[in-house]
């Protein structure tokens, strides 16, 4: 959320009811339901924030970049028992984050990902790799790997390779026992 949205939208407001004040009336039952709704997104944000932070698995997941509270909940809530998994990189073919492969004969083609695991988990994972690739200040080995990619392959294609290292890497952290290295 922005710092105070709030107080910017009732300064453009105002201007505008200054021009067209018929519109005050139109405008104030919606205002309110955003208001309300806004309220609500606060409280959900302070409730998955307390939890997250209050499972130690998933404040050592927070502390790699990108990850958060929606991504650790969902991370640790799909994958259950990182135990079942042999190797980190298995933990990016369960979230789908693998390409397709089609084979028949001589032929073997890659193509899009496979999209065959936990939706959920590819979604956060991904949006996770988005905030690595573009908001995070602090430079990082995965971000500089996947901003390359990023240069010779596209940035939708570098988000999905940064997502499916980020899931052997959260994997990896929770396997261990340990904190994120800035190393």
């Amino acid at each position: 959320m922005h710092a105070d949205p709030q107080g910017k939208r009732t300064e453009r407001l105002d201007a505008l009811y200054t021009q067209r004040p018929d519109l005050e009336a139109l405008f104030a039952p919606l205002l309110a339901s955003i208001e309300a709704i806004e309220a609500q997104l606060r409280t959900s944000s302070r409730i998955l924030e307390q939890r997250a932070a209050s499972d130690p698995v998933c404040a050592r997941l927070m502390t790699v970049p990108g990850v958060g509270p929606i991504t650790a909940l969902t991370y640790t809530m799909s994958i259950e028992d990182p135990r079942r998994f042999a190797r980190g990189e298995d933990v990016g073919a369960y979230a789908g984050l693998v390409p397709r492969r089609s084979q028949s004969g001589e032929r073997d083609t890659q193509g899009h990902i496979s999209k065959a695991g936990d939706s959920m988990l590819r979604r956060s994972l991904y949006e996770a790799a988005n905030i690595i690739l573009t908001r995070v200040k602090r430079p990082c080995a995965l971000q500089s790997w996947g901003r390359k990619i990023a240069e010779a392959k596209g940035p939708r294609r570098a988000k999905v390779a940064v997502a499916r290292k980020l899931a052997a890497l959260l994997h990896s952290v929770w396997l261990n026992e340990t904190e994120f290295r800035w190393a």
